[in-house]
């Protein structure tokens, strides 16, 4: 009997604090206090739009809440405001954790003016522990399901603009490949990225066919972040297939591609432009980086996880033709176009004779053998060219760089 007193008795002192709380005035006070507690321990929603939307959204919450006293419901729907108060959070780029901080900070502020209240109407002490308990356990499923709901919200709009963010991005690094010159200052602040300075371009890419992922762009991502360390310059990226990615890394005037890492760790593969400034090297470099990557994309031989455009600009422009190339390679090195190991080590002696500038004792150096050595396979090249080494020695190295990268006829 003492139980069912009680409950009616706390029923009706919580239907008389919502009478008086849904005051106008009263509830202004409320909302206001509320506010106050949240933003001095949130400084991020100190702005005026900022507070203004977390005032609309604690009104509306405190409008639910209070009905929802007076009832045995225990469903509180999420108004329009928390919602919209959400994508504001969003929108601004705050991380998830400030709007979950707001909603347990304004938990322990309702708690905190129940407590000042009670304790102002000295209510038996029975009463005051019914009242407590009903408005904890009503302010925790307040809490649990505006969290749940607003949650989706925010990762929906943080989706969204992350979304037109990108799109935004790709529409402006399309038209500045595709030969635009919008104004530099205005692009580089849509950017996020300075287009006046100077850059090196990239295409990662990696070597699993499956489509990619999250996870996968996440890895390119944090590759590209190392490399932008590694040459001391900020980073622009954009996705550029299903595993694949373009970048474009500020530097200054003296870096290089000396900088960058020997090798990345599999499966990713890096293609890279040389340096180059301005609008017009932004594009030149990517152009570079694209061309490194056809001619990884294409090569028999393991050319490494790093392509540098320079080491293999001459492959790349004398393959731009297959069947002339192939007719190079052919017509000029004869009997050494020829497949296995041996035609292969003579190939290789040859390039590196000729990089040495013609010196047996540096390409001997170069290659780890004796010098006599080299000498006896300078002889057999010879003889199997048909003609002395220093005739046509520009078409040589042209057809030795392509058969280096793309194998001879009957290779793999």
């Amino acid at each position: 009997m003492r139980d069912a007193q009680t409950a009616v008795v706390v029923r009706q002192w919580i239907a008389d604090f919502v009478a008086e709380t849904l005051r106008t005035e009263t509830l202004d006070q409320v909302v206001d206090r509320l506010d106050a507690a949240i933003v001095g321990r949130l400084p991020e929603l100190a702005d005026r739009d900022m507070r203004r939307d977390l005032a609309a959204s604690t009104r509306a919450h405190a409008l639910v809440m209070l009905g929802g006293l007076t009832q045995d419901r225990l469903d509180y729907p999420v108004p329009p405001e928390a919602h919209a108060f959400a994508r504001t959070v969003a929108r601004r780029g705050h991380d998830l954790r400030l709007l979950l901080r707001v909603y347990h900070l304004g938990q322990e502020a309702v708690l905190d003016y129940m407590t000042e209240t009670l304790e102002k109407r000295h209510p038996p002490p029975d009463i005051e522990r019914s009242v407590l308990l009903r408005l904890f356990e009503r302010s925790s499923l307040w809490v649990s399901s505006s969290v749940e709901a607003l949650t989706g919200t925010y990762m929906q709009e943080r989706e969204r603009g992350l979304r037109a963010a990108l799109n935004q991005r790709t529409e402006i690094v399309r038209a500045l490949l595709a030969g635009a010159n919008p104004d530099v200052e205005a692009a580089s602040a849509r950017l996020g990225y300075r287009l006046s300075g100077r850059h090196i371009a990239c295409v990662l890419w990696t070597d699993d066919q499956q489509p990619g992922d999250a996870e996968i762009f996440g890895t390119l991502e944090r590759v590209v972040a190392r490399l932008g360390a590694a040459l001391g310059g900020g980073v622009l990226t954009i996705p550029s297939g299903a595993s694949a990615l373009w970048a474009w890394i500020g530097v200054e005037a003296d870096a290089g591609l000396d900088r960058l890492p020997a090798t990345v760790e599999p499966p990713v593969r890096i293609a890279v432009g040389g340096p180059a400034a301005q609008i017009a090297g932004f594009r030149e470099s990517h152009r570079e980086a694209v061309a490194a990557r056809l001619v990884a994309e294409r090569a028999v031989v393991d050319l490494g996880r790093v392509m540098r455009y320079p080491q293999v600009e001459v492959a790349y422009l004398a393959g731009a033709d297959e069947a002339a190339m192939r007719a190079l390679i052919e017509r000029e090195l004869g009997a050494l176009a020829r497949p296995g190991p041996n035609a292969a080590r003579l190939r290789e002696t040859l390039q590196a004779y000729l990089r040495c500038r013609r010196s047996p004792d540096a390409t001997a150096k170069e290659l780890g053998v004796h010098r006599n050595t080299v000498r006896y396979r300078l002889q057999r090249i010879t003889e199997l060219l048909g003609r002395p080494i220093e005739e046509r020695g520009l078409h040589l190295e042209l057809a030795l760089a392509c058969a280096a990268v793309y194998g001879v006829r009957g290779h793999g």
